[in-house]
């Protein structure tokens, strides 16, 4: 992943800090250790970026988790009825049981996209090691 370092991406997929692409942003690294999934540091370790811009800030990621639960049900009707060729109905158990096994990926990256639509990278916040 290191090759996408300086863009939005690398922030999204590796859940670092969008400004600074060093320290992680969730305390916990296993999104399924469901407790703690959307637990989050309060500041950037390196840079000292607040992550909460405001009260009730993520809320807008509930949009952005819409958008992305749909790419994942998408995925899994494609592969299972059209790549697999399973029935409608098993098709239809096999978006359920994704959507429910991915839930804690797709709240991180909602998360994640979310918070990137209003930060930027800044390279002269990389700590020079």
């Amino acid at each position: 992943m290191s090759f996408l370092k300086g863009t939005k991406l690398y922030s999204i997929f590796t859940g670092k800090c969008p400004v600074c692409h060093e320290s992680k942003m969730y305390t916990q690294k296993n999104p399924y250790k469901l407790s703690e999934t959307l637990k989050m540091h309060e500041r950037c370790s390196n840079c000292q970026t607040k992550y909460k811009i405001e009260p009730s800030f993520f809320y807008g990621a509930m949009y952005v988790s819409y958008g992305v639960g749909i790419a994942f049900a998408v995925a899994a009707f494609v592969i299972s009825f059209l790549l697999f060729g399973l029935d409608k109905t098993y098709a239809f158990i096999a978006i359920i049981t994704t959507l429910v096994v991915f839930l804690p990926v797709i709240l991180r990256l909602s998360r994640n996209i979310w918070i990137n639509f209003f930060f930027n990278y800044e390279r002269e916040k990389v700590e020079t090691k």
